[in-house]
């Protein structure tokens, strides 16, 4: 097997331009001649799965909005050859400048850009497009182009003698058309367990990619990313994870941070109907329980477990979780489902109705006091909260916002996924 120990960033000028795709065939077929460390930009659960599926690895979140610097460089440093996807177009960030873009990581982690083109619909244009990606921010180095969706070897010609022409960076591959895909759902992509022949997909992905890119190339791009590790102040001692396909959606840093620091990090899962073990902080991630409401209502060992927990430990749960730590969850159908009762919630995915962006968090309640940057993405509806809030929050731009979630005794939660303990 060779070894690498640079890295690249893969972007593109705008969703939709096959980024996904690409990086999951590159990252499969570079990891059958070197060890890869996937990675994903930004706030995302769902990409990060399907980039440990490809590479037999476990894929990071790197913020570049909500993460320190050295936090950042922490946990991009590390052997192997670093691949990160890219969120959205390139310099597409928070607003109101899009701080936390793509192009912000790279340059924080000094990473060329590998840029991916949708070039279905355009020829000697591509030339201009690239030209422009290129002189933006002279900080961003593109190390070279990915041309997708090429109609014919006669198209690939004219898009690689505009590019050469016009001196700008290197074509490394050149995709043809194609109709693969991976199926989606309002959050984005299904998780990864959920395609019984993905890796069939996956194969097929970096069977393309050995064929139409330039691998050997591509691999010796950028240089290590050196830091330190970093460590996440533990809410307790000993911590309990829900996890499961009911509570999928919690960060690798922040568990690998806890168990760092010295916790004793245990998991079990609801929808197994577990009992949630001996701990000093229960967690409920995000996920999907309102597509698993009615068995997660009828899993009475947990729910008893979960209620006894709440009278010697600390129990958090985010969106999905703090959905499920509620009274009731309407689920799409109409249908109401009992849930913890834990906090006076009731929530309802009958009224659909999408929030999304960054919070700045802080909140005084224990073991979560202080400063917080996290995400907010979801479908759900807020049919009736009653109680204190958790968190006082503004967007992005500082903004003051209603204050988010609940707490009632040593329970609490919101819809907020936290990503890093930071000042505002």
């Amino acid at each position: 097997m060779m070894s690498a120990s640079g890295g690249f960033v893969i972007g593109a000028p705008s969703s939709g331009s096959g980024k996904t795709t690409i990086a999951l065939g590159l990252m499969r077929a570079l990891s059958r001649r070197m060890a890869v460390r996937p990675a994903k930009s930004g706030p995302d659960y769902i990409d990060p799965q399907f980039h440990s599926t490809a590479c037999g690895q476990p894929s990071m979140n790197l913020d570049a909005w909500a993460m320190s610097p050295d936090m950042l460089r922490g946990l991009a440093c590390g052997e192997g050859l670093l691949i990160v996807e890219g969120a959205m177009g390139l310099f597409d960030g928070a607003p109101p400048n899009g701080d936390g873009s793509a192009a912000d990581l790279a340059q924080l982690l000094g990473l060329p850009v590998v840029l991916v083109v949708d070039a279905a619909q355009m020829s000697h244009s591509v030339a201009a497009l690239v030209r422009g990606f290129v002189t933006h921010r002279q900080a961003i180095k593109i190390g070279g182009i990915i041309l997708n969706k090429v109609g014919s070897p006669r198209h690939e010609a004219m898009l690689r003698r505009a590019l050469s022409s016009n001196n700008m960076p290197p074509v490394l591959g050149a995709f043809p058309r194609s109709d693969l895909s991976l199926p989606s759902r309002h959050l984005g992509l299904v998780q990864a367990h959920e395609l019984p022949n993905l890796d069939g997909l996956l194969d097929h992905f970096a069977d393309l990619a050995q064929t139409h890119v330039d691998l050997e190339r591509l691999s010796q791009l950028g240089q290590q990313v050196h830091g330190d590790i970093p460590t996440q102040s533990p809410p307790g001692q000993r911590i309990a994870v829900a996890q499961d396909i009911a509570f999928a959606f919690a960060y690798p840093h922040i568990i690998s941070g806890w168990r760092t620091a010295g916790a004793n990090v245990q998991t079990f899962s609801p929808l197994a109907d577990d009992p949630v073990p001996d701990a000093d902080f229960v967690f409920l991630p995000g996920g999907y329980p309102e597509l698993h409401a009615a068995r997660l209502a009828a899993n009475t060992t947990f729910l008893k477990s979960l209620a006894n927990a709440a009278q010697s430990s600390d129990i958090y749960g985010e969106c999905g979780g703090y959905m499920s730590l509620g009274d009731g969850l309407i689920d799409a159908d109409g249908t109401r489902h009992q849930m913890a009762g834990l906090l006076r919630l009731e929530t309802s995915f009958a009224q659909r109705k999408r929030h999304l962006g960054y919070r700045k968090l802080t909140t005084q309640h224990a073991p979560l006091a202080g400063s917080w940057r996290g995400h907010e993405f979801h479908y759900a509806t807020t049919l009736s909260a009653n109680g204190p809030a958790l968190f006082t929050a503004t967007d992005a731009e500082g903004t003051a916002l209603q204050p988010m979630g609940l707490r009632q005794g040593r329970v609490c939660g919101s819809f907020a996924h936290l990503i890093s303990c930071r000042a505002t």
